[in-house]
């Protein structure tokens, strides 16, 4: 009897804990929201829009994007030159990534058993000899920390 009035117990706690992470949650973005909202009708009041980008609370207004980047047209033409090279594409590379890149790009692709989607991806550049020598080579490993390697040196060391 005691362990289930225990079990409760700590059922009830775990509960009280989920709902205080929840509710605690909630009431920052309402405050995040608050922000926001005065400084919108602050700007109505004005008469002028603000050119600032409103960002939530406790941000940096200048993070890095995440994802892959639209190649410039410095790099476009990089890539209509290795697909030139390579025969696939036919006429004066223009820095502009238009129909016939893609299909230019598909034809590479499809020669070299690449997957022929028509887009820009590190093995496509790696063949075409822009890109990184260890893409797929392998998964990224975590560096090796110094003290774990100079441990069993030791011992291999006195062994001998």
């Amino acid at each position: 009897m005691k362990l289930r009035t225990a079990t409760h117990l700590g059922l009830a706690l775990l509960v009280a804990v989920g709902l205080s992470v929840s509710s605690a949650s909630l009431l920052a973005r309402a405050a995040r929201e608050r922000t926001a909202s005065s400084q919108s009708s602050a700007t109505k009041k004005n008469g002028k829009k603000s050119t600032k980008k409103a960002t939530p609370a406790g941000r940096r207004a200048n993070r890095r994007n995440k994802g892959q980047q639209t190649p410039t047209a410095d790099r476009i033409t990089e890539i209509q030159q290795a697909l030139t090279k390579d025969g696939s594409y036919s006429g004066t590379p223009t820095g502009k990534w238009d129909d016939s890149t893609v299909l230019a790009m598909k034809k590479f692709q499809e020669a070299h058993g690449l997957n022929p989607t028509g887009k820009v991806d590190a093995k496509t550049l790696q063949q075409l000899g822009l890109g990184s020598t260890t893409t797929g080579v392998a998964a990224p490993m975590p560096p090796v920390s110094s003290s774990s390697s100079t441990g069993p040196s030791k011992t291999i060391a006195s062994k001998q």
